[in-house]
Order: C-alpha cells, then sequence, then structure tokens
C-alpha cells in the first residue's frame, strides 16, 4: 500500500504483520505443537529446549535466541527492521504462548497437519517479510543470508535452515518420521512463502505480433502502457515483421486482447507471467529487496 499519509501507511502494515502474527500462532498451535512436528528455525530449537526443560515457555526461548540476529540486522537493514521484527517476535510470541494456554488443539492425521500447518505457515512469514518484519529466527537469519546468496529465493534459503534444525529435532525426539514430516512441511511452506512474496508481483508480459503492428503499438500507448517494438521475421513466409512488447498489470489483460484483436482479429498475442517487473509504473530496485 503506497500512501502519502504516513499514519494509514503504518497502519496498513501493522495490520499485515498482525494478521501474519496471528495465522503464525494458529499454525504452530493447531497443526505443529499437538502432532510433535518441528517447524524448524529458532522455534523448533525451542521446542527442543522446552522438551529438555519443561519449565522454559517455547515463546520467551523464541525472544532470547533472537537477540544475536537482531544486532546484526539492524546494521544491515536499519531501526525499520528492528522496530517492525521485534513488533512481530512480541506479538507472535505472545500470541502463541497465549493461544497455548487457553486452548488445547487434538492431534490430528500427521500428513494434514504438515500440508496444511505448512501452507499457513509459509502464507504467514510471507504476509510479515513483504512488510519488512519477521519473527527473527530463520527468516531474519534467511533475510541476511539473501545479501550473500542473491540467487537463492528467500523460501529456498528458509528451506536449508529448517531442515537443519528438523534434523537436530529429530536426534532430540527420537522420532524419524516426525521429523520427515517437518520437512514437507517446511518444504510446503517455502513454496507457498515464494508464492506470497514473489507471486503478488501483479505483472505480465505480452509479445504481439501482427501485420497491424504501428496502429497497435499507437492504440496501447494510448491506453497509457508503455511498449517496446522488436524486429521480428517469420520463419516460414520470411517476411519481416515488429513485434509488440508490452508488460501490464493483471487486471489490464482483458482490455489489451480486445483492443489487439479489434484492429487484427488474426492478431498471434503470447501472455507470460512476469516474475518480476522494475522501472516506472512497477517496483524499484533496492539492495534490501527479496
Amino acid at each position: 500500500m503506497k500512501s502519502k499519509n504516513t499514519a494509514l501507511r503504518w497502519l496498513y502494515e501493522y495490520g499485515i504483520i498482525t494478521l501474519g502474527c496471528a495465522l503464525y500462532a494458529l499454525c504452530f498451535n493447531w497443526f505443529f505443537q499437538p502432532n510433535n512436528i518441528s517447524m524448524g528455525g529458532f522455534t523448533g530449537v525451542g521446542q527442543i529446549i522446552n522438551h529438555l526443560v519443561p519449565a522454559v515457555p517455547i515463546g520467551i526461548m523464541s525472544i532470547v535466541l533472537n537477540v544475536p540476529l537482531f544486532y546484526i540486522g539492524v546494521r544491515k537493514q536499519g531501526v525499520k527492521l528492528l522496530i517492525s521484527s521485534l513488533y512481530a517476535m512480541t506479538i507472535g510470541s505472545l500470541m502463541l504462548d497465549g493461544l497455548a494456554a487457553v486452548y488445547t488443539f487434538q492431534p490430528m492425521e500427521p500428513l494434514l497437519a504438515c500440508v496444511y500447518g505448512g501452507v499457513l505457515l509459509g502464507i504467514s512469514m510471507g504476509l510479515m517479510l513483504m512488510m519488512g518484519a519477521t519473527t527473527g529466527g530463520t527468516e531474519l537469519a534467511a533475510r541476511l543470508l539473501k545479501y550473500r546468496f542473491r540467487n537463492l529465493s528467500i523460501g529456498r534459503l528458509c528451506l536449508i535452515i529448517d531442515v537443519t534444525v528438523i534434523s537436530c529435532y529429530a536426534l532430540t525426539f527420537r522420532s524419524v518420521n516426525n521429523a520427515l514430516y517437518g520437512i514437507i512441511a517446511m518444504y510446503i511452506s517455502s513454496l507457498a512463502m515464494d508464492a506470497v512474496i514473489y507471486g503478488s508481483v501483479n505483472a505480465k508480459i505480452a509479445y504481439i505480433i501482427s501485420n497491424s503492428s504501428d496502429e497497435v503499438a499507437q492504440k496501447l500507448l494510448k491506453m497509457d502502457l508503455g511498449i517496446t517494438l522488436l524486429d521480428g521475421k517469420g520463419g516460414f513466409s520470411g517476411d519481416r515483421k515488429q513485434v509488440v512488447l508490452c508488460a501490464f498489470k493483471r487486471s489490464q489483460i482483458t482490455a489489451i486482447k480486445a483492443a489487439v484483436t479489434a484492429i487484427d482479429p488474426s492478431a498471434f498475442i503470447i501472455v507470460c507471467e512476469a516474475h518480476e517487473v522494475l522501472g516506472e509504473g512497477f517496483s524499484e530496485y533496492t539492495p534490501d529487496s527479496l
């Protein structure tokens, strides 16, 4: 949400972070804890410590373990990360322990727990990361490692860290099956997280091949769309043609197809998903980009 009103922007961002925290606490208490499925990360480390020392709450231990990472994170990304992530970590931990205190979920089929828990976990983490916040642990570590490993997605980095923690979890609880379920849950979580973060880019690309490319180009320009003309050559006919390349918002696809076919019903239109579009009218690159 881009708004000139700072108060509204902050209200929106922290509302999304709070929703992410609520989903995080719900998926942990509903799907992971009752079935002894590790979530990985510092929450997974907290589960291990809680098993060894039951008097230590999982949420509080998660806060303690995050202090060194937050110190490094502030040096890398500034105070904004500290404020938003401290909020997310505190609210998430309180919701986690609070929900566990008022209601106890019953165990369920482990496969259902790891599938639905993984999806809900990935959505919650993705929402918080999009707002520049994390609950610490895996997500914060992955965000910092992203500076070093730019070619890996944030979900893939989280998966690597989580699998390491889950392996330790398996040794502690002496349950290979639950650890394997945990790996499945974390894999699904990484896919859901990447879908929320990268799949949220609301853009497509169209390649338009037409005998009336000049007219098509002028029509798209009147629709306030940016275009690029590419030189092309028909593979069968050998005729020279201009290919109209256009990046646009997902909601504009119907209007574009209608406009092009109205000019040239036989136009060849190839519409592709755009993983990311940088530039005027779309997002901008920053060193902190996920």
